[in-house]
C-alpha cells in the first residue's frame, strides 16, 4: 500500500496540482487550503463544503498529517511543555529508537509565546546545551513543524511563535522555509512575519536564503564575542566565524519590521567578564540589533555554571553604555526542564 500524501505543510500551488491529479474542479484548492490552516480541521472528512464523494476520494489519497502531543508538564510558572512523536524516516540517523521532539508554551500577561523545534536532535553540538547531548535523529519535515503549532491545545491563544527548540533551523532550511511559507502567506495560517523569530548560529547558506526568501524576525547565537574561545562553545564557529556572519548582516536593513537580535547565555568565569561585554560592544557597533542575555540553565554533566545576578547586570550596563541595547531574558520553565539549552527528550 503507497503513503498518503500529507496535506499539512502543502502550499497552495501544490495543493492545486494534488486536486487536479484527482480530477476535482480547480477552486477545491482554496476550500482545502481554507479548512487546513484557516479552520485547522483535523480530518479530512470536516471539510464539510466538499461533497461526500470527494471527500472519500482525498481521504483514500491523503490525510492530514496532525498528531496530539503525548504528553504535558505544567511549570509552576505557567509554562507548558508538550512532547510530540515523529514518524522515523528512513534515512535517519538513529532509527534504534523511538523520535520525540518538545515544544513549550510560554503564556504571559499581554502574549502567548510557542517554542518550536526544527529537528529531532541537533547536530550542532554545542558543549553547554543539553539537545546537542542527545545527538541528531533527523530534519523535521514541514508537517511536523507546524504540528507543533496545529496541534497545540492553547493555539487560539498564540501571539508569537520563536523557532527556538530543539535543533538548529537553518540546518534544516528547505523545510524551515516551507513552514514559515505556510505561517504567513495569505492563503495559510496568515501570520505577520514580525510575530515569528527564527534563532541560529549562523549557518551561512541557511542565513543567506532565510534573509532573502523571509521577513521573519532574527536571532543569533552568540555567546562570545572571541573567535576561538566561541569555537569551544560551539564548532559551528570553525565553520561559519561570526566575523563573517556579522559582515553579512550589516548588508541588510534593520528596524522594528525586521529586528536582528544576538543571544548571549552568561556562564560563571567563563564568558561573563567586562571584556566580554567589551568585546561584544566592539562587534555590533553600527548595527541595529539588540542583546539578550540569558543566564544558563545547568545540564548535568555539564561543568558550565550560571553567572551571578550582579555580573549579569553589569554586563548590561557596559552594553548599554556603548549604545548597544540590551535586556535580561527572564528564565521559564527550568523546573520541567523547557527553560533555553533545556530540551532533550529521547523517552
Amino acid at each position: 500500500m503507497s503513503q498518503k500524501e500529507i496535506l499539512l505543510g502543502k502550499n497552495l500551488a501544490q495543493i492545486e496540482s494534488l486536486c487536479q491529479e484527482l480530477g476535482f474542479p480547480k477552486y477545491t484548492a482554496k476550500q482545502i487550503t481554507s479548512w487546513l490552516y484557516a479552520k485547522r480541521v483535523p480530518t479530512i472528512e470536516a471539510m464539510s463544503n466538499l461533497s461526500q464523494k470527494n471527500r472519500e476520494i482525498l481521504s483514500e489519497t491523503a490525510e492530514i498529517g496532525n498528531c496530539s502531543p503525548i504528553q504535558a508538564q505544567i511549570s509552576q510558572d505557567g509554562t507548558r511543555k508538550y512532547l510530540f512523536p515523529t514518524p522515523i524516516p528512513s534515512d535517519s540517523c538513529n532509527a534504534s529508537k523511538p523520535h520525540f521532539i518538545e515544544s513549550v508554551y510560554i503564556p504571559e500577561s499581554t502574549r502567548a509565546t510557542l517554542c518550536v523545534s526544527s529537528q529531532s536532535g541537533c547536530r550542532m553540538n554545542c558543549a553547554f546545551c543539553a539537545t546537542g547531548n542527545q545527538g541528531f535523529n533527523h530534519h523535521l519535515q514541514p508537517h511536523e513543524i507546524l504540528n507543533q503549532f496545529y496541534s497545540l491545545p492553547e493555539a487560539e491563544k498564540l501571539s508569537n511563535i520563536v523557532l527556538m527548540g530543539m535543533g538548529e533551523p537553518l540546518d534544516n532550511t528547505e523545510n524551515v522555509l516551507k513552514a514559515l511559507e505556510v505561517m504567513t502567506a495569505p492563503w495559510g495560517l496568515a501570520w505577520s512575519p514580525t510575530r515569528i523569530t527564527l534563532s541560529t548560529v549562523g549557518i551561512l547558506p541557511g542565513l543567506k536564503r532565510f534573509l532573502e526568501e523571509s521577513s521573519c524576525h532574527l536571532a543569533i547565537s552568540l555567546h562570545s564575542p572571541f573567535s576561538q574561545e566561541r569555537a569551544s562553545l560551539m564548532p559551528a564557529e570553525k565553520a561559519y566565524p561570526i566575523e563573517q556572519t556579522i559582515a553579512l548582516l550589516r548588508l541588510y536593513p534593520w528596524h522594528h519590521q525586521r529586528r536582528l537580535s544576538f543571544e548571549y547565555i552568561l556562564m560563571k568565569d567563563l564568558n561573563d567578564s567586562p571584556s566580554h561585554a567589551l568585546a561584544t560592544a566592539r562587534l555590533l557597533q553600527g548595527i541595529e540589533c539588540r542583546v539578550n542575555l540569558i543566564k544558563y540553565h545547568e545540564v548535568p554533566g555539564k561543568p558550565f555554571k550560571k553567572t551571578s545576578q550582579e555580573r549579569m547586570d553589569t554586563f548590561q550596563q557596559i552594553l548599554l553604555k556603548h549604545n548597544i541595547r540590551c535586556t535580561q531574558r527572564k528564565s521559564r520553565g527550568e523546573d520541567i526542564k523547557a527553560a533555553c539549552g533545556l530540551l532533550a527528550k529521547t523517552r
